[in-house]
């Protein structure tokens, strides 16, 4: 992997991860209200989900497991 290729990589990561912080702290806000509507919240846990998916694939295509 190219020095260009691995630093796209991890600023793409942090983009991510912080989106994903940003998300879970939406959801924790709209939970804490009372009669809240719970479609806009299910639709930030699958939206963090997916966020969480790729952090993952990123993160394998940065340090793959290589089995020895």
């Amino acid at each position: 992997m190219t020095p260009e290729k691995e630093a796209q990589i991890r600023n793409k990561l942090t983009h991510l991860r912080t989106e994903h912080g940003d998300l879970d702290l939406a959801i924790q806000a709209l939970e804490a209200r009372p009669g809240g509507n719970a479609l806009p919240i299910q639709r930030m846990k699958k939206k963090k989900l997916l966020l969480k998916d790729e952090i993952e694939r990123l993160e394998n295509e940065l340090f793959p497991d290589i089995i020895a």
